[in-house]
């Protein structure tokens, strides 16, 4: 078990450690094997200099920078500058370095991370499994631990991302969520994944999934790593009111999110909200029919596929061979999408959004299993089209409905110390970010307290 970054940094501050001694172990953590295919390039020199100036920043008496010098890893899909920004594939050139950082990417380096390197992912953010062809998947290193004859995947598209945290070769992670792309990867390792309201952060610099859908945000390792790392990323100052349990008015979404789950995910979350009722969080059970509207709403194709065509079509036209076959197949979805098609589904979630703020004012933030099953073996998926796309849709089904909510969530483990990871997803409507990581700081605090959260 890994320390948190706010507990590095606090050492670092009182002298106890340097950020280039931390550096040195972030280092030797991206070269074990747990690590193989987490990075797909790595930033040392730079990462050595932000160390180096946070250690000397401290010896002068200067006060440190929030990230404070320490490892911070960057998805291959937001620009850094000086080297290139790939998204995972092989088609876009490796030979052209970026002019200037992705904005997220600066907000990072503002506040002082060590940027190690960037990290792999599913090819375009195209899935939720973390599957890449071209330059190989990551195993997921926390169910290893648990079953070191199954390597199993590790999620994505935020693979690497993931990964590079659990391993301990970086603190936190920026990543993208666009349909669950950071909460999928964290559920499924044990780690800390928020998806912030959309708008808060900015995309300026990264290649585009779904302009409509894709959040930059980041994996940590625990609730207030991710109240830092949003602060940095939303350049904004997160209100908490440290209510207890028994302040907030929560509800658990049985329509859809509760279907299919594996007896690990439901003995998870049962579980949880038994802890959570015992130390006196008031929890209501919630039909949202809502939910059961998306699968028609998004029947022509859905946003990720119209706008991801819009990117890649004249690239496809002449590199497809180059292309993960199952990432070309879902982007060519979009090219049956007409113009007015486009038009109804804009229309259609605007209306579906204002019915669930409707029915969802009163509620501080709903629970329910970020995904429905524990990471599958990595074997299960790599020949078997069918079973990867049915693996897919499970993974990103709960998850997705907070991005066409343009909502916010976190999702934290909830499962024992023996089990495979579970998250527990705590979400809400648009711009109740900090309401949704005030909750999941007592939320948090409840479970470790149980000794239900690893």
């Amino acid at each position: 078990m890994h320390p948190d970054l706010t507990s590095v940094r606090d050492a670092l501050l009182a002298g106890r450690e340097s950020a280039a001694e931390w550096l040195d172990r972030a280092r030797a953590a991206a070269a074990l094997p747990a690590s193989r295919h987490a990075f797909l390039r790595h930033f040392w020199p730079q990462a050595e200099a932000a160390a180096q100036a946070a250690d000397h920043a401290r010896a002068a008496g200067v006060p440190l920078p929030p990230l404070a010098g320490l490892a911070v890893s960057i998805k291959d899909l937001f620009d850094v500058a000086g080297h290139p920004t790939t998204a995972g594939s092989i088609v876009l050139p490796a030979d052209r370095p970026a002019e200037r950082d992705a904005a997220a990417v600066a907000r990072l380096r503002r506040a002082g991370a060590a940027l190690v390197g960037h990290t792999n992912m599913t090819e375009f953010a195209f899935s939720g499994v973390g599957w890449n062809p071209h330059h190989g998947t990551p195993a997921n290193p926390v169910t290893a631990a648990l079953d070191p004859a199954t390597p199993r995947i590790p999620g994505g598209s935020s693979s690497g991302a993931a990964v590079s945290v659990s391993t301990g070769a970086a603190w936190a992670a920026l990543g993208s969520d666009t349909g669950g792309s950071i909460r999928v990867p964290a559920a499924l390792q044990g780690l800390v994944g928020f998806k912030n309201t959309a708008r808060l952060t900015p995309l300026d610099g990264a290649v585009p999934l779904s302009t409509t859908l894709d959040t930059a945000c980041a994996i940590t390792h625990s609730v207030r790593d991710a109240v830092l790392l949003h602060e940095v990323l939303a350049d904004r100052r997160v209100a908490l009111s440290c209510r207890p349990l028994s302040g907030w008015r929560l509800a658990v979404v049985r329509t859809t999110l509760l279907d299919g789950l594996d007896t690990t995910v439901a003995a998870a979350f049962e579980r949880t909200l038994a802890t959570l009722r015992r130390q006196g969080a008031r929890v209501e059970e919630l039909e949202l029919s809502h939910i059961e509207q998306l699968s028609q709403i998004q029947s022509s194709g859905g946003f990720a596929a119209a706008e991801s065509w819009s990117w890649h079509r004249r690239r496809l036209a002449t590199e497809r061979h180059r292309y993960d076959p199952r990432v070309a197949q879902r982007i060519e979805r979009g090219a049956a999408m007409s113009a007015a098609d486009y038009i109804d589904l804009q229309q259609a979630r605007s209306a579906w959004i204002a019915s669930m703020q409707q029915t969802l004012n009163g509620y501080d933030a709903l629970l329910s299993p970020t995904v429905p099953i524990v990471a599958p073996p990595l074997a299960s998926i790599t020949d078997d089209d069918a079973e990867f796309f049915r693996v897919n849709a499970l993974l990103l089904r709960n998850p997705s409905v907070v991005n066409m909510l343009d909502g916010c969530a976190l999702s934290l483990p909830c499962h024992g110390p023996d089990e495979l990871p579970v998250g527990l997803m705590v979400w809400s409507t648009a711009l109740r970010d900090d309401t949704v990581l005030d909750v999941s700081l007592a939320i948090e605090a409840a479970l470790q307290h149980a000794g239900s959260r690893p």
